[in-house]
């Protein structure tokens, strides 16, 4: 789109902002109905292979054309995969998805916190299965390192529920075997809050067993990233990250959702009981103490990831450390134009 025509940020916003509302409407402010319909509709768009090249960056041997990406957790089985590119993003992370297909929680499980501009979930991981995933992406040409959809594409991996913790690793295994041939870099997810125990494989001997393990099964140059919890201690973070950097690990994920209830508007503290993570803008400043404590424990890259709800925020995840960022709570309550302003930070330097 030239520049004569590309519409304003602030026309964007409104534009999304207007279609959100019906949206909701048509779903009857169901949070999690209006996510499904969404992903629908993106799920029919055709590939983009042109990605925007924006303060592009070299991380951990992908070239991303530019610093913003698309969170694990909005398309779970990358049924949109093809259309993130079309949204401004140098790059998107499907997931999480597990080796076993499984339902996830109870519904509901979506709650979204409209004054605080945060949402609480407790999906628990739902996703048709690693298998699943691998033959779509296979439909779609996907292959590593060939830019099939226009720009690189991470894949998050969790531990099916219903596998016990002392068999995580081989579950895990099973999904990084079925992944790895379509994902540019792998996410080791054991920080969701929504499956019981996953945190637990934080602890230092834990990870150190399962990220040692699943190195070794993929390439010497092939990326696998850990994310990490918001909520962990200052006194468990250091050990657990060398313990990361020492089984071969490319790079951190920070952060997840949170367990904690502070920041929220007094009109939304009655969901302060639901369970499930805290995301969006309570959670910015956790997540951003959390990078900044990471870059100066560790020289691994780091992806910022938490309560990114403006560019203003991005900028202050850059300062802090991140190489990359990404965002999704602030997707949903800003649309593209969150993206676009990123960007626009990006050009002048800021």
């Amino acid at each position: 789109m030239t520049a004569a025509v590309r519409p304003s940020t602030r026309m964007l916003r409104s534009a999304y902002h207007v279609a959100r509302a019906g949206l909701f409407r048509y779903a009857g402010g169901d949070a999690e109905k209006v996510h499904e319909r969404m992903i629908d509709v993106l799920s029919v768009l055709p590939a983009s292979r042109r990605a925007r090249e924006v303060d592009g960056v070299h991380v951990a041997g992908i070239a991303f054309p530019n610093r913003v990406g698309l969170a694990a957790g909005l398309d779970k089985d990358g049924r949109a995969a093809a259309a993130w590119s079309r949204f401004g993003f140098g790059f998107a992370e499907l997931g999480t998805v597990t080796a076993q297909e499984q339902p996830g929680n109870p519904a509901p499980r979506v709650f979204r916190l409209k004054e605080s501009r945060a949402v609480i979930n407790r999906m628990g991981f739902n996703n048709c299965g690693a298998a699943a995933m691998a033959a779509h992406l296979r439909s779609l040409g996907v292959k590593r390192g060939n830019a099939a959809l226009g720009i690189p594409l991470g894949i998050s991996i969790g531990k099916t529920k219903a596998v016990p913790l002392r068999a995580a690793t081989q579950d895990y295994l099973k999904s990084l075997e079925l992944l790895a041939p379509h994902a540019d870099y792998i996410a080791i997810n054991v920080s969701s809050p929504n499956t019981p125990g996953l945190r637990s494989l934080q602890d230092a001997r834990e990870i150190s067993a399962l990220v040692g393990s699943l190195v070794e099964h993929v390439p010497e140059e092939f990326p696998v990233f850990v994310k990490l919890a918001p909520d962990a201690t200052e006194a468990d973070v250091e050990p657990t990250v060398r313990a990361i950097e020492d089984a071969g690990a490319a790079g951190l994920i920070a952060t997840n959702t949170t367990l904690t209830r502070d920041g929220l508007a007094a009109v939304d503290k009655h969901f302060a009981s639901q369970a499930g993570g805290l995301s969006g803008a309570p959670l910015t400043g956790r997540a951003l103490r959390f990078v900044d404590d990471l870059a100066h424990l560790t020289d691994l890259p780091i992806m910022g990831v938490g309560g990114i709800m403006s560019p203003a925020d991005a900028r202050s995840f850059f300062d802090a450390g991140a190489q990359l960022v990404q965002v999704y709570t602030g997707l949903i309550y800003e649309g593209p134009a969150l993206v676009r302003g990123i960007h626009d930070i990006g050009r002048r330097g800021a």
